[in-house]
């Protein structure tokens, strides 16, 4: 038996990461039996996703990591794509640096991972350089997301905003919708698809029928965030029925 605890900071208005980890978490063990693990939050408010929130919100991090120390997590996850994103292009790698810095001080030493950062790194390990994205986000934060994934080398080549700017309505969003949201793009020489390009917008209970349908790689940020949390913690990244990144290979 191994058991792990895993430390999330997410928005306070977040309703889907503290479900979609813990769930996928909970599938590995499907071909996994000798793990276990809890997951452990820390919360930083926000409430509607714009530019000045997000920016105000990324502040409260060292304060979450800070107290997610206390309970001595074995990985540290900064649960928010875009509040990441929103800093400029790598930003993830400089705010990674900064908590694992606070965790070290707090006595609570452990990596650090992000959501923008695992993003980023499943879609290398899928070597997807041009992708297609659904966001539930008004088009201004939509175009940070695409600029971001842009500035790190991966080409959108086509996106869907859902316009919802109160993020616990974005988590309150029917995942089934993502079933037709899907086939309004355009995937032609997409690599990979981005089916929730945010932390909050459910996703995860169609990621392997829209992968069948599509015929490439289905990514979201629960999965790509589940992909680098394992390897983080030494462990192979494997959930059964999450789509490609997550598969036996």
């Amino acid at each position: 038996m191994s058991a792990h605890r895993v430390g999330l900071v997410v928005p306070s208005s977040n309703i889907t990461m503290e479900a979609e980890i813990p769930e996928l978490l909970r599938r590995r063990r499907e071909r996994f039996p000798g793990e276990t693990f809890t997951v452990h939050g820390s919360r930083m408010r926000m409430r509607h996703v714009t530019p000045e929130e997000l920016r105000r919100m990324d502040g409260e991090s060292d304060r979450c990591v800070t107290e997610l120390a206390d309970a001595r997590v074995d990985v540290y996850v900064y649960a928010c794509l875009v509040a990441i994103m929103a800093g400029g292009a790598g930003y993830h790698e400089s705010a990674e640096r900064r908590l694992a810095a606070v965790a070290e001080a707090a006595q609570g030493a452990a990596p650090v991972v992000s959501s923008a950062g695992a993003l980023l790194a499943g879609l290398e390990a899928l070597g997807a350089r041009n992708v297609a994205m659904v966001t539930p986000y008004l088009p201004e934060l939509t175009g940070l997301v695409r600029a971001y994934l842009e500035a790190h080398g991966v080409s959108v080549r086509d996106a869907l905003s859902l316009g919802v700017a109160d993020n616990l309505a974005v988590g309150c969003l029917d995942p089934e919708a993502l079933l037709a949201h899907h086939r309004r793009l355009d995937l032609t020489g997409c690599d990979a698809l981005v089916l929730s390009a945010c932390v909050q917008m459910p996703s995860l209970s169609v990621v392997q029928r829209v992968e069948d349908e599509v015929g490439i790689p289905v990514v979201t940020a629960a999965t790509a965030t589940t992909y680098v949390l394992l390897r983080a913690l030494g462990l192979a990244p494997v959930v059964p029925g999450a789509g490609r990144l997550l598969a036996d290979r």
